[in-house]
């Protein structure tokens, strides 16, 4: 009797170590694969679109899962790559302005604390081999290494422990907007396409924004043929997995950085611009892990925040307590969010200021500076051959409804649409009274994410990099241990009364003035006498010359001429801060008076200054000025 006891022990003691041999195997920690592409919107056959060659990633989301709710928290690459790998809001680290990193031509800028730790930065420690090929592009200065290896030969393959788990990243490039606006480049790199798999401009659908003409048909072509192309380049870096005999231990991401790089797409805060693609393949080695059934469309609401916490969880590593996004795989998750809040900044030359809360059914935009035009001139997009079809069919009055939206002279100060009834965001309900319950709850959610996260957005650029030099600190820290004038600076932003904007002029905070000037600016109605008079005080002695050139665009906008505003836009384009000459530049561009008296100190600058955004918007006001069509980098 001791010995069948024994010998049943024995047995029960065999069955647990084969089952926890079993649990061994499947919590090891797997490869972790991402698949990032450039500027497409969900335009894969799997997300419906029937003009898309796209058998790889169909076949990858029919064993995997299709997310139908991925939103970019911005509109454009840099400020859309640094929300990834820092898994936080540009808007609350001073990221969030296109090129905001440091370049020759740049004083040091986009400057992120050391205790903000990059994704790759905890994989490693948790003995992950990370790799990055080949574009970073994260919009600020990093001067540490993240990766194992970043370039164009890194890769999973390279590791020298073939036993360790890895996180690899590929970028690819060929469906970048150049590839759609350069024929010479769309044929680079779709030279191996096959002549079937690419598409006939007769058989495309063009967008009702944008005029329907053959070169419009045809660039809407160029957009589908280098997505065929990059479905083509995904199989080889899946076949290598599967010769490496790693598919049954990856766990593969696929996304698109934002939308179609095409206007009113990329940019733009429109699900045209922030609405992605994202599948996620998950091998049966980590069913656990299975968010629903294989196959499965999932509603979840996720954004380019949670995906940094994601792909942590899935290590079974730590998650920083500076991200701001949730994890949406692995265990332990929290609730699903309610609201992804979207953010743009600065576009290349170009300020306007937005910022959005999207729901699973509702979309709520916030300007900041309807006085601006939808479009603004930005030399990038505007050398596009779809936006010269744009301006010919503007000057010419053929502009459908929808496309007339996108050239319109200013802006609503909100906006509210209804996803399921007006997927295109078309119709404004913002005045619709049956909507003001909706507006009024996402207006206030806007506001309340505004001072949680402390969005830098309200105060200008130049004043950002002033403080962050003076301080020898990043905005970021800077706002966390003194914010007191923050909520001075969310009311004055949100005001359209001229007493409340008048007694912002008088603030002690720098930033608090300027925003009340711009105020002032901004509003739908003349301004009184008495206003004229206090900000033509501030453009005499305020000692912040940011509040003073905001204070002197007001002043011409109600028709205030004199040597003082020239002498202040002539001081402005003289400063050393980068931002400031900028914002000096921009006040000219705007108001030919200016133009006119510093004509011969813009050509100068257009000659000599490192910054080549100033560079640009003083080249478009002479131009303007002079109808010429000179051209600058």
């Amino acid at each position: 009797m001791i010995l069948i006891k024994k010998i049943k022990l024995i047995n029960y003691i065999l069955v647990l170590c084969v089952i926890s041999s079993c649990e061994r195997t499947n919590t090891k920690p797997p490869n972790i694969l991402w698949i990032t592409v450039e500027d497409i919107s969900p335009n894969l056959g799997c997300y419906g679109d029937n003009k898309a060659h796209t058998p790889t990633l169909d076949s990858l989301a029919s064993k995997g899962f299709k997310y139908i709710n991925a939103i970019a928290n911005a509109p454009v690459c840099a400020p859309a790559r640094n929300s990834i790998i820092t898994g936080m809001y540009p808007s609350s680290l001073g990221t969030l302005d296109m090129r905001s990193s440091s370049k020759p031509w740049m004083k040091r800028a986009g400057w992120v604390p050391d205790d903000v730790l990059m994704y790759p930065e905890v994989l490693r420690s948790k003995g992950y081999y990370c790799t990055n090929n080949t574009k970073e592009d994260y919009n600020f200065d990093l001067n540490r290494e993240i990766w194992d290896d970043s370039g164009k030969q890194a890769h999973w393959k390279n590791r020298s422990q073939m036993d360790k788990p890895f996180f690899s990243i590929f970028n690819l490039t060929m469906t970048h907007e150049s590839c759609i606006n350069s024929k010479q480049k769309h044929e680079q790199y779709t030279k191996e396409l096959p002549e079937n798999l690419r598409v006939d401009p007769n058989d495309m659908d063009v967008p009702p924004y944008y005029p329907d003409t053959p070169l419009v048909r045809e660039l809407l072509s160029r957009h589908y043929d280098n997505i065929a192309t990059m479905d083509m380049v995904i199989s080889n870096l899946l076949q290598d997995l599967e010769d490496a005999g790693q598919s049954n231990n990856t766990i593969i991401f696929f996304y698109s950085d934002h939308g179609t790089g095409l206007p009113r797409h990329k940019r733009w805060l429109f699900d045209t611009g922030v609405k992605v693609p994202l599948i996620v393949y998950i091998p049966e080695t980590y069913k656990n892990l299975y968010p629903s059934d294989p196959g499965s469309e999932i509603n979840r609401l996720v954004s380019f925040i949670d995906l940094a916490p994601t792909v942590l969880n899935l290590a079974n590593a730590k998650i920083p307590s500076t991200m701001q996004g949730k994890a949406f795989l692995g265990n332990e998750l929290n609730p699903e969010s309610e609201h992804v809040h979207i953010a743009r900044g600065r576009m290349d030359e170009r300020y306007d200021m937005q910022r959005g809360v999207r729901t699973k059914d509702y979309k709520y935009l916030r300007y900041y500076e309807p006085s601006k035009p939808f479009i603004q001139f930005m030399n990038t997009p505007e050398s596009g051959p779809l936006m010269t079809e744009l301006r010919k069919a503007e000057k010419a009055g053929k502009l459908s409804p929808e496309a007339k939206q996108l050239v319109e002279p200013i802006k609503p100060k909100e906006s509210l649409f209804d996803l399921n009834i007006d997927p295109f965001e078309f119709n404004d309900l913002a005045k619709n009274p049956d909507y003001k319950d909706k507006l009024d709850e996402l207006r206030e959610v806007h506001n309340q994410w505004m001072e949680k996260v402390l969005d830098v957005g309200l105060i200008p650029e130049a004043i950002i990099r002033d403080w962050e030099k003076s301080k020898n600190k990043p905005i970021y820290k800077i706002l966390r241990e003194d914010s007191k004038f923050y909520n001075d600076l969310l009311i004055i932003s949100s005001s359209n009364e001229e007493k409340v904007l008048l007694e912002g002029l008088n603030n002690p905070n720098e930033a608090v003035r300027y925003r009340a000037a711009i105020g002032l600016y901004n509003m739908d109605r003349k301004i009184t006498n008495k206003a004229i008079s206090v900000l033509q005080e501030k453009l005499e002695s305020d000692k912040i010359i940011n509040v003073a050139l905001a204070a002197t665009r007001a002043l011409l906008r109600t028709g205030f001429q004199t040597d003082s505003v020239i002498e202040k836009l002539a001081e402005g384009l003289d400063n050393d801060n980068e931002w400031t000459r900028l914002q000096s530049a921009l006040i000219i561009d705007d108001f030919s008076f200016a133009v006119r008296n510093l004509e011969k100190k813009s050509k100068e600058m257009i000659k000599n200054d490192p910054n080549k955004y100033v560079v640009r918007v003083l080249n478009h006001a002479l131009n303007i000025y002079n109808g010429t069509d000179n051209r600058v980098r």
